[in-house]
């Protein structure tokens, strides 16, 4: 089970990062636009409040009622750990392949949980853990993930002030349950805004309140733009 597991994971992080290569790169270097139509089979999605937002056309939205929302993949941004530990002058200060992944199970956590409150207490989606006709999967990864000042939790370690918690990009796709077709695909970048720009000390408890309030908006964004699809005839 546990090596059936690792497979699904592999080929789910291919799949993140192949698609990024195709399309987030260029959108957000803005050096060229992305495809109106993907390789997969979907369109382009204008006047979106996304980077980038893919949806396959025909999709009859009215007939999902329920989420079933999977455990969210977390990646740091390639260059983060590198760049965060050539700052630091105390090998106390200095992030771990250990801390990462601590950062990187407590986000995934804390996206599931935020994530599913706000698609039940404001949405009104009923979010399940099985397929079925009404029910769209939501396959959520976050990417691309800096902190500026992450709680080390060591005896030596100092919170720094910052003016911003630090930024990460989200990419989620909605499948059919059932059928195990990709429907849409949404790709948003985001940075918490700290308090005006602001410095603020940095521990956990602000860096947990910073992320809470970028996964809410993305719970929100989803929840509008499912409500419109449904509102709409399929196209």
């Amino acid at each position: 089970m546990k090596c059936a597991q690792s497979v699904r994971q592999f080929a789910w992080i291919a799949s993140v990062a192949a698609s990024l290569g195709l399309v987030h790169a260029p959108t957000l270097l803005a050096k060229e636009p992305p495809a109106e139509v993907s390789s997969d089979g979907l369109h382009l999605q204008k006047n979106t409040k996304s980077r980038v937002v893919y949806a396959r056309p025909g999709t009859t939205w009215g007939k999902y009622t329920k989420l079933a929302v999977i455990d969210c993949l977390v990646e740091f941004d390639k260059n983060w750990e590198r760049d965060y530990n050539n700052d630091q002058i105390s090998l106390s200060n200095r992030v771990t392949e250990a801390d990462m992944e601590r950062i990187k199970t407590e986000l995934a956590a804390r996206f599931k949980t935020v994530f599913t409150k706000q698609l039940q207490s404001k949405g009104g989606y009923q979010v399940v853990d099985t397929a079925g006709p009404d029910v769209l999967t939501v396959r959520p990864a976050i990417v691309n993930l800096r902190v500026t000042a992450p709680d080390l939790m060591s005896s030596g370690y100092r919170a720094a002030a910052v003016r911003s918690a630090g930024s990460m990009t989200l990419y989620v796709e909605l499948w059919d349950s059932q059928s195990k077709t990709i429907l849409a695909r949404a790709i948003d970048a985001q940075a918490d805004s700290g308090l005006g720009g602001v410095g603020q000390r940095a521990n956990k408890v602000t860096n947990t309140a910073a992320a809470d309030e970028i996964i809410e908006g993305w719970a929100d964004s989803l929840r509008q733009g499912l409500d419109a699809a449904r509102a709409k005839p399929a196209d």
